[in-house]
């Protein structure tokens, strides 16, 4: 069966999410994006974990529904670890999503991680540990746990990040890295960005959407071919099986937040070549930019950009369907006028991904004005502007409504 999912989310125990962030909004909102596998987050916090021992109960192998419910949406048990740890007399500081299979293999982990750090403290606890001493923690608890470096090009916290990242898998994992069969690509990059690097060929790029509230859970996701299980997905992404793993959903990239170098509050923004121009440093404050996703991977790569690796999963790329509705009509995407646009087409066509992907244009206009299902359909075809973001700062993705010669009258959503 196609399977949608999204496995990296935040509950409400996590620093800087909506208190709205539980498993009844996350179970409805799933149904409204059209997920059918969702990472619980945050199995780490004693809280959160309590909610999930109450409210869920288990379904196929390896995976969890909402108890006395016959909601066909299916969780899956997922935390992120943060490892701020020093080596090779640099601080790094690597985020780590961690899969389980089972109750009792959670209780075990969280066990012996309590006494490493304070799980109390957030969603996502903050360990001295080194990743590679992590990933031998979770395998010697359990060999059926899946464990993915999160997030991999973000410049503050990851496997690549320019700020505390390493330059290669095996300089992070040792000879742990035989272990790491996936990585999340993140907001701000995408599959073919990744591509690039002759060292990721025979490595799964996974993407999810790291969602803190539950409207922005599904902006990232994966699709399967596959039995409804845990170990049917997991191994799905181990064997890297075009025939199983069909195919990511992409934000464009330039729509992340850290795509671009700059300074965001100098309002600088600047493409690798213009960094490079500049050595690195803002024309304003005179300080080190926040060196982005887009020059950390140009740095690194092997190859020139449009390689496509034999044996690459599949990728599309998708602007969120309120960010396009809002922009329509130049209000912000949590307008009563989105949600009333939204909620038509999602009444009428079952989910946003069947919105997004699938729907034609002659059957989208009969529900909603003409302009939003041009918009649909543009961004369908890739035919996007994109204004990179760039230091924390979200990127902004333009869609010409009219084909015309003349620039001037173009109409856009912004």
């Amino acid at each position: 069966m196609n399977i949608i999912a999204d496995f990296h989310i935040h509950s409400k125990y996590s620093r800087a999410t909506s208190k709205d962030m539980d498993l009844e909004s996350l179970d409805k909102w799933a149904r409204i994006k059209g997920i059918n596998v969702l990472g619980t987050g945050d199995f780490t916090h004693p809280l959160w974990y309590k909610n999930i021992l109450e409210k869920l109960t288990p379904a196929e192998e390896g995976l969890f529904k909402i108890k006395n419910s016959n909601s066909e949406t299916r969780f899956i048990l997922t935390s992120e670890i943060s490892c701020i740890y020093s080596k090779n007399n640099k601080v790094r500081k690597i985020h780590i999503l961690i899969f389980a299979p089972s109750f009792e293999i959670v209780e075990k982990i969280n066990s012996r991680l309590n006494l490493i750090g304070n799980l109390k403290a957030d969603g996502r606890p903050i360990l001295g540990l080194d990743a590679k001493e992590l990933v031998k923690i979770i395998l010697s608890i359990s060999q059926d746990c899946f464990i993915v470096p999160a997030h991999i090009w973000t410049p503050w916290f990851s496997l690549f990040g320019s700020k505390s990242g390493f330059n290669s898998l095996e300089e992070c994992f040792d000879n742990y890295s035989k272990y790491i069969f996936a990585l999340e690509t993140g907001l701000s990059s995408d599959p073919k960005m990744n591509w690039r690097l002759s060292a990721l060929d025979n490595i799964s790029l996974i993407s999810n959407s790291d969602s803190h509230s539950p409207a922005k859970i599904g902006r990232e996701t994966n699709v399967f071919d596959t039995d409804l299980s845990y170990f049917s997905i997991i191994d799905a992404i181990k064997t890297k099986n075009k025939e199983k793993f069909l195919y990511t959903i992409e934000f464009f990239p330039e729509e992340g937040k850290y795509h671009y170098d700059g300074h965001r509050f100098c309002n600088i923004s600047m493409s690798p070549k213009e960094t490079k121009e500049n050595k690195n440093i803002c024309p304003v404050c005179h300080k080190p930019l926040t060196i982005g996703v887009l020059n950390r991977v140009e740095e690194l790569a092997d190859r020139e950009d449009g390689f496509v690796p034999q044996n690459a999963i599949p990728f599309k790329s998708v602007v969120p369907l309120q960010e396009i509705i809002a922009d329509v009509f130049n209000v912000l995407p949590t307008a009563k006028k989105v949600k009333e646009e939204y909620d038509k087409l999602i009444k009428n066509f079952k989910n946003e991904f069947e919105v997004l992907l699938k729907i034609p244009y002659n059957e989208l206009k009969l529900v909603v004005r003409e302009e939003i299902a041009t918009a649909i359909v543009k961004m369908r075809e890739g035919k996007v502007e994109v204004c990179p973001g760039y230091d924390g700062v979200y990127g902004k993705i333009k869609i010409s409504l009219e084909e015309t010669n003349n620039k001037n009258n173009q109409k856009t959503l912004f």
